[in-house]
């Protein structure tokens, strides 16, 4: 398998997870309005996504991420390093 196919695996898992931090920080803050009509455990919903969730999901992202790259490098023959 070439180098090639490396780098565009490597690309994609990065703006995978790119869009999803960018929805998660921005996108889903923006209705942050909207979703506070909902009652989540005694909290309205934009006030817990953004004290709880979107920080618990950071560190599930990064945690993805490292996982997939030992993968793609293990695949590639290059996780030695």
């Amino acid at each position: 398998m070439s180098t090639d196919t490396c780098w565009r695996k490597t690309r994609r898992l990065t703006f995978v997870l790119l869009a999803i931090w960018v929805f998660l920080t921005f996108v889903l803050n923006g209705y942050a309005d909207d979703l506070n009509t909902i009652d989540w455990m005694g909290f309205p919903l934009g006030f817990y996504m953004a004290a709880q969730g979107s920080p618990v999901i950071y560190p599930g992202l990064i945690w993805h991420c490292n996982r997939r790259m030992r993968q793609i490098e293990t695949e590639f023959g290059i996780d030695g390093e």
